[in-house]
């Protein structure tokens, strides 16, 4: 495999991205209000006398979960496109038709969802993080963040899910023709991603570094299970030749 012939992929893909505006403003949106809108939340809590500090530390702790949603849900509008997008913009038979190995496709289409999606989860985070720092700085006089909790969180979970997430987006994106059902199926790789958060904040098990580490290892082996069926699944000829 070469990799600049993946990375040439990557690169035609951000171009795209960055000429299509809606892509860049759904990728930055949701990060930004998330991480805004769940500290003023607490905010609001704590202006009503509403939350103890117990309380305080146990709802960051779920808000926390959330950064392991976002980058599932992120790479859906970008990852469905790589293939339907360009197959309506005219653009996909010149890219399938180059010297470029399905591995070398493949990779480039990945990283071009990867990329951007956990840069703008990072961006939220940051913003998270020092918006509920200044929250917990006057209430309870010391900073949450940063915590081992949040950093293994950041530091695996995170392109972890986000591999998961890309990885199930560019095989139903190589599968369907009509980029709204792929946008649509999209959507169910937050069914596994929000059964871990339910079973974490259940009885069975609470969120801390260990149950963090135990969904990383799930999703771990699920990427690994992914890249086997991306690599079977996918078929330039047919969508060369059967895709209308």
């Amino acid at each position: 495999m070469e990799f600049w012939r993946a990375w040439a992929v990557t690169a035609n893909d951000f171009d795209v991205f960055r000429r299509k505006k809606y892509v860049f403003y759904s990728l930055i949106a949701l990060p930004v209000a998330l991480s805004i809108g769940l500290p003023v939340a607490v905010w609001l809590l704590i202006q009503r006398a509403a939350i103890t500090a117990v309380q305080l530390e146990a709802l960051l702790n779920a808000f926390s979960f959330f950064f392991i949603i976002l980058p599932s849900l992120l790479p859906t509008v970008l990852a469905s496109y790589s293939f339907v997008g360009e197959k309506l913009d005219k653009s996909l038979e010149p890219l399938l038709a180059t010297p470029a190995t399905d591995g070398e496709l493949l990779l480039g289409k990945s990283l071009a969802a990867f990329i951007p999606s956990l840069l703008a989860t990072y961006l939220g985070a940051a913003i998270f993080m020092a918006l509920v720092d200044e929250i917990s700085r006057s209430t309870i006089g010391s900073y949450y963040f940063p915590n081992l909790d949040f950093a293994v969180i950041l530091l695996v979970a995170v392109p972890l899910a986000c591999t998961f997430s890309v990885e199930v987006n560019v095989v139903i994106s190589s599968l369907v023709s009509d980029i709204r059902a792929a946008q649509m199926l999209g959507i169910v790789v937050l069914i596994p991603v929000g059964g871990l958060y339910v079973l974490a904040e259940s009885d069975f098990r609470s969120l801390d570094t260990t149950s963090v580490l135990l969904i990383s290892g799930v999703l771990l082996g699920l990427d690994a299970l992914l890249y086997f069926l991306n690599r079977v699944t996918f078929r330039r000829e047919e969508i060369l030749t059967k895709w209308k």
